[in-house]
């Protein structure tokens, strides 16, 4: 199973408001920053986790269907499934009817069950699942204690900003953070 994403969130779970009058900035000096700083807390957070913050397009790739039927899908929250598409001996896409699908998408990981399940020709990747994951449009939708992790881990890199450039970001995280996140991480036994 791979993962791609095809359409990113729109906007970010803290708003560049937020995040100076968590740090007491006045200025917009360090704007330009500040939002590299919160697009890279995002994505650091949902790669941990697995989560999706806001709504955003991913493909979940597949070689083939599971024994049992049931597709599981480890981004969280799954919104809706956009399109399921298997590869014919020619290569062509071939649509895989949504009629009578069944999704959990609140279950970790969400779980999808087709009616029908069309073979694929293709060895490796014949099947695309495109879906919407994430808690929702607005940033009012994404839990609180996540949006309180974020603002803490961009001032924890806004801390280092003359040290560790954005681009190799996230040097650390501090320990309020993970205190924060534990109940979103996914646990394995």
């Amino acid at each position: 199973m791979t993962y791609a994403l095809i359409a990113p969130p729109v906007a970010e779970p803290v708003t560049l408001a937020e995040v100076k009058a968590h740090l007491r900035l006045d200025g917009d000096d360090e704007d330009v920053l500040l939002v590299a700083l919160v697009k890279v807390a995002r994505e650091h957070l949902e790669r941990c986790t697995g989560l999706s913050m806001l709504s955003q397009t991913w493909r979940l790739y597949r070689d083939d269907w599971p024994a049992s039927g049931v597709i599981q899908i480890a981004r969280w929250p799954v919104q809706s499934v956009e399109t399921v598409v298997v590869y014919d001996e020619g290569g062509a896409a071939v649509d895989v009817s949504l009629d009578g699908h069944v999704l959990d998408g609140a279950g970790r990981p969400a779980r999808l069950v087709l009616k029908q399940l069309v073979k694929t020709a293709r060895a490796v990747n014949g099947i695309e699942i495109d879906f919407v994951a994430g808690f929702g449009d607005a940033a009012v939708d994404v839990p609180d204690t996540l949006r309180r992790a974020m603002l803490l881990h961009v001032a924890h890199m806004f801390s280092y900003r003359g040290v560790v450039p954005p681009d190799s970001q996230p040097a650390s995280v501090s320990a309020g953070y993970e205190l924060l996140v534990a109940p979103y991480l996914l646990r394995r036994l």
